[in-house]
């Protein structure tokens, strides 16, 4: 978008609408933003993200999406604690409807804001693995996994789990199968791709540690906004995608629309390029693998 006057129009109904609700929230004491994170400065990094974002058919979504989306998509991402600067989380066009989709790093913050955990971290258990877990008061825990160097290989992955650990030792445990995962895989918008079969045990990690902090967050009775906005950037890139399809096929046969959980694999579809043949995805590089309208 090359005309100042427009541009600092969509940013006036858009940044400057959303940093105005953000200050009211805070106002209000409905938010409380770590001490870390500066509201301002991460619209900021946001807008000038925006102003690089293309569709997929190559065209800037300040210009092809609408204004609501935009601003809902910062919104999203602002109550979250999000930065996309810092990767945690890309802006992806679906048809007309901007959306903020985390990445699993937003994920994992977003995770350790609202609960207080010390950390989140995932492993793959490879055929040979020498694995044990329990169930107890319904919970999962992992008794044992014992892993020789000679069982890691990609096409050899039985499962991942993702732990949360907080306080006092308590930790929270959720397993995936790998036909789990692969499922998870199919119902992305890109489906098992490139990066999928280059780097299957970071993407299965990634895959666990999404599900593992959306159902840990949605177990809680808390009411808080940040969940709220939190499984509202979800809802959004489900009902984006599903209208998408829609309009792409509606003069064309008509299609079954699958209306499961849609899981977040945005690797392949952010803006960012496409890693090399032998290079990680650069959520990977960066951390090592352990780990309302308006």
């Amino acid at each position: 978008m090359s005309n100042n006057n427009e541009l600092a129009m969509v940013k006036k109904d858009t940044v400057d609408v959303v940093a105005e609700k953000v200050r009211h929230f805070q106002e209000n004491g409905e938010i409380h933003f770590p001490a870390n994170y500066s509201p301002e400065n991460a619209l900021k990094s946001a807008w000038l993200t925006l102003q690089e974002t293309k569709d997929k058919n190559g065209k800037p979504v300040l210009q092809t999406c609408t204004r609501d989306s935009i601003a809902n998509s910062l919104l999203n991402m602002v109550v979250q604690g999000l930065n996309p600067i810092k990767n945690q989380g890309y802006f992806i066009a679906f048809g007309q409807q901007l959306v903020f989709m985390r990445s699993y790093f937003g994920t994992m913050a977003v995770t350790k804001r609202v609960t207080g955990a010390k950390d989140i971290f995932a492993q793959v258990v490879y055929k040979g693995d020498d694995f044990e877990y329990e169930i107890v008061n319904g919970r999962k825990e992992i008794t044992k996994h014992v892993q020789k160097i000679e069982n890691v290989n990609g096409e050899n992955i039985l499962a991942a789990y993702c732990t949360i650990v907080f306080d006092g030792g308590r930790r929270y445990t959720e397993i995936m199968t790998m036909d789990e995962i692969r499922r998870a895989w199919d119902m992305s918008r890109t489906k098992a791709g490139k990066t999928h079969k280059e780097f299957p045990q970071e993407m299965a990690k990634k895959t666990v540690i999404n599900r593992t902090c959306k159902i840990y967050l949605n177990s809680s009775d808390d009411s808080n906004l940040v969940i709220e906005h939190f499984n509202q950037t979800d809802e959004s890139a489900q009902e984006a995608q599903i209208q998408e399809e829609i309009d792409e096929n509606a003069n064309q046969e008509m299609i079954d629309v699958d209306y499961t959980e849609v899981e977040d694999e945005t690797d392949e579809i952010s803006t960012h390029d496409e890693p090399e043949a032998n290079e990680p995805p650069q959520e990977f590089q960066q951390t090592g693998t352990d780990g309302p309208g308006f």
